[in-house]
């Protein structure tokens, strides 16, 4: 999936006809009301690269904090386990990640991680 944008320079050459569709297409969903979920198994994103899906749901006009939302209590939610995970709430699972700055402003600061919480244990 990819390979179709080769050689296209992000933010330098205008955006080929495909973006300015997906796009369109994702904003016509948002404005729709459509429940987006963020993440998956399958992509072109490698593993541990999900914060690209994420900045790219925000640059295609998802606001920061529901793209926020997207990754967390919406995922918990459409997965029928928003009464165990997904939001931080006394007597919920929570694994933590600590970053630097404000990420329901500018989720690229999901980028900046200066700390995790997994299974109670602080990893720096």
């Amino acid at each position: 999936a990819i390979l179709q944008y080769r050689g296209w320079k992000k933010g330098t050459d205008p955006d080929p006809d495909r973006i300015i569709q997906k796009k369109k297409s994702f904003k016509a969903a948002l404005a729709a009301g459509v429940v987006i979920c963020a993440g998956g198994d399958v992509g072109v994103f490698a593993h541990g690269d999900n914060a690209r899906e994420l900045e790219m749901m925000a640059d295609y006009g998802m606001p920061a904090a529901d793209v926020l939302r997207s990754v967390t209590s919406v995922n918990a939610d459409v997965f029928g386990w928003g009464d165990r995970i997904g939001r931080i709430r006394t007597g919920l699972l929570a694994d933590l990640v600590v970053v630097d700055g404000q990420p329901d402003r500018d989720i690229r600061a999901l980028r900046k991680v200066e700390m995790v919480v997994k299974g109670g244990i602080v990893f720096f």
